[in-house]
Order: structure tokens, then sequence, then C-alpha cells
């Protein structure tokens, strides 16, 4: 019995040893602001907590960027290792393995200034225009909306896509994570007071890194990535990254009333 205990705990060690001597393959999408964006400073707030979760496992990792819904299918071809950031849904679970959460987000409701938008029950979106990403999946009040043809969707490439619409009087709202509307609106130019968001959030989620369950030692890669991320929390420097990057941000972003 201890002779394959040793065998076992050999064949563990070199499969570790390989994996943090590869490049982990990673792929996200643009426009997620603050979480990932090419034009923000690493990427984007969790590209930059992803990286740090890996690199305390001693594994090196690089990020491609592609929009959203061909991104999520490359890695589901194993083009990719892993991407990221991604809601829990039961349709993904089926195909690929969750990290532990990465983020706990929180969406509001941005609206035209005189056409206020403050809740997601059916009375107040009913009939409404609805702006939200290709690939991204609405919360479920929404999804339910959508489905009995209630809310109309228009689902662009990335957020940015969404504002504009919103500006042009196309769509009527879209829910976006308090930083990350004002960060696209300001990027659009467009004045505080044109826009206004919820005063509560209208829904909570997690975030989470996923690897597709066909990729061969998903299983280790997920752990190692998990231990990473553990080590953040344990260690303070997950809150310390967090703290440091919305700080910057907020220092270039106008709040919305």
């Amino acid at each position: 019995m201890s002779r394959f205990r040793a065998v076992v705990s050999a064949f563990c060690l070199l499969l570790c040893v390989g994996l943090q001597a590869q490049e982990v393959r990673l792929v996200t999408g643009d426009g997620y602001a603050p979480y990932t964006a090419k034009s923000l400073p690493e990427g984007g707030m969790l590209a930059l907590v992803v990286r740090k979760a890996f690199e305390s496992r001693g594994m090196t990792s690089s990020v491609q960027w592609r929009p959203w819904n061909r991104g999520f299918l490359q890695t589901q071809s194993g083009q990719f290792d892993a991407t990221f950031p991604y809601i829990v849904s039961p349709e993904r679970q089926a195909l690929f393995l969750y990290s532990d959460p990465l983020y706990i987000g929180e969406q509001f409701i941005f609206s035209r200034a005189g056409e206020p938008i403050d809740s997601a029950t059916p009375e107040t979106l009913s009939g409404k225009r609805f702006c939200y990403p290709l690939g991204w999946q609405a919360p479920e009040p929404v999804e339910q909306l959508l489905k009995a043809g209630k809310l109309r969707r228009h689902s662009p490439q990335g957020m940015a896509e969404c504002a504009q619409l919103l500006l042009l009087k196309r769509d009527d709202f879209f829910m976006a994570e308090r930083h990350m509307g004002a960060m696209v609106l300001e990027q659009l130019g467009a004045a505080a007071e044109q826009f206004t968001h919820s005063s509560e959030p209208i829904n909570r989620n997690t975030l989470h890194l996923v690897i597709p369950k066909s990729l061969p030692n998903a299983q280790q890669l997920m752990s190692e990535f998990n231990q990473g991320l553990a080590a953040l929390h344990a260690s303070g420097e997950y809150q310390r990254l967090l703290d440091d990057y919305l700080r910057r941000i907020n220092e270039h972003v106008s709040v919305l009333p």
C-alpha cells in the first residue's frame, strides 16, 4: 500500500510540474470594464486577479482577446485552456468546470435621465428595448420576459455599443456593474446628467473562470487555479488588488447621480 501511495504521489508531482511548465492559454472579451477591457491597465481588474492567481502557483499565463461568443466557443473546442469572467448557468455547467468566485458583482439598470427605470419588474420592463452584449446571459427575471416576448433584446459585440444605442434612443436600457456603466458612458463623451441608474442593484451574481471539461488535466488545472486564488485571499493580496484597482479607475470616472 505504501508503494502504491508513493507511485500516486510521484505521478501527481509530475503532473503538477508539467502544468507549471506550460503556459496557460486564456481568452476573454473586451468592453466589460472594470473586469476586462483592452483599454484598462492589466487588461482589467479580473484579468489581473486571474494572472496573479496562476502566478502564485508558479504558473505563467497569456491572455488573448476575442469577441465574447467566439472566445467562449474557441475555449469549448480546446483552442484555449480557460476563459473568464462568466456567471453560472446550467447550460455552461454541463460543459465547463467553474472556479471559485473571482468576484461578486452587482448590476444596475442604466437608462436615460428623463426616462428612469428603477426596478426589474414585469410592469416596469414590459414593452421596453433592452441591450446586452452577445454571449452574455441576462438575469433570470429579464430572461423570463424575453422568453415571454414582453421585452426586445439587441445583442451587439460589447457594452460600448449598448451605451451608444441608449444615447441614440434606439434602446431603453442596459444593465451593467456601476463602475462599468459609468466608464462606458464617459468614454462615449456623454454628460453624466444625460443618464441615471437604478438606486439599488437589480441583480447580484458571482463571476468565474471556466475550463472545458474536455480539456486534458482540466481538474488539475482548476485545482491549481483555485489554490492560487485562495492564497491571494488568505494573504490579503486579493482585497489589496481590488481596492487599488478600483481607486485608480475611480479617479478618472464620473459618478452618475
